[in-house]
């Protein structure tokens, strides 16, 4: 039954993130994520059934359009791999249950995220601004988080870098942190509530500021460099059930001898 399990959330997952790549190509662009149905971006030509099975068509094409043999990005099984591995790290964490398509949605948001700030630097607010009331519904109603728990989480995520991107600017006269970080922490907060963004902060502060020193020095650039900071939110978001939760209630909220 867990071989069973484990092999339904992987291919669920590695459908739902053929899907993902759909949202990460049209909604910066502000197209349809429906219609019209997946085509070659060079010849036009609708993408077949049978070339369109995740991590599998991309392997049997060589990564090549069958049409006008038009490249294809490694980007999609990449984006359909991770989401496949998410699924069922997920499944394993909550089994077949409303928590683990709770947390599974959740997740998939941060994965277009993090691909579209990534590109675009940007956090489009179709995606952060319904997902604070769809994350607060979902954290209260299904991942039993209490009710003020997430409401003070949505409070808390926006007003602390808020506060950060108002003092940065303040300090250096130039813009630090964009609204959308803004807007992705406090739906963070909402679906994993306030205890929560102590690691998320601290962790993706630190995943970031690795990052960020290993491109300006590999690239050559200053200290000015602008590294994209929602995909590490979304990293240390998605960390956070696994062992972030223990961490904190450990360093916190341990019961005093």
């Amino acid at each position: 039954m867990e071989l069973f399990w484990g092999v339904v959330s992987f291919v669920l997952g590695a459908v739902i993130g053929s899907f993902l790549n759909v949202c990460i190509w049209r909604i910066p662009e502000g197209k349809s994520i429906v219609t019209p149905a997946s085509h070659c971006p060079k010849c036009g030509n609708p993408v077949r059934f049978h070339d369109n099975i995740p991590l599998v068509s991309w392997l049997v094409l060589r990564g090549r359009c069958r049409d006008c043999g038009e490249a294809i990005s490694p980007r999609y099984p990449l984006v359909e791999l991770l989401t496949a591995l998410l699924s069922l790290a997920l499944g394993w964490l909550y089994g077949p249950s409303p928590q683990y398509l709770a947390a599974f949605l959740f997740a998939s948001a941060l994965v277009v995220v993090t691909f579209i700030d990534l590109d675009h630097q940007i956090i489009p607010d179709v995606i952060s601004l319904p997902g604070i009331p769809v994350c607060f519904l979902l954290a209260w109603l299904v991942m039993g988080v209490p009710f003020w728990d997430s409401l003070l989480g949505i409070l808390a995520g926006g007003g602390f870098l808020y506060l950060v991107a108002v003092g940065y600017e303040l300090l250096t006269k130039r813009e630090g942190m964009g609204g959308g970080d803004i807007k992705l922490l406090a739906m963070i907060g909402a679906f994993l509530g306030w205890k929560s963004l102590l690691f998320v902060v601290f962790m993706s502060s630190i995943l970031g500021a690795l990052v960020g020193v290993v491109l300006i020095a590999a690239q050559g650039r200053d200290m000015k460099y602008a590294v994209p900071f929602g995909p590490f939110l979304s990293m240390a978001a998605v960390m956070y059930p696994f062992f972030g939760w223990p961490l904190t209630h450990l360093v916190l909220f341990r019961s005093l001898p």
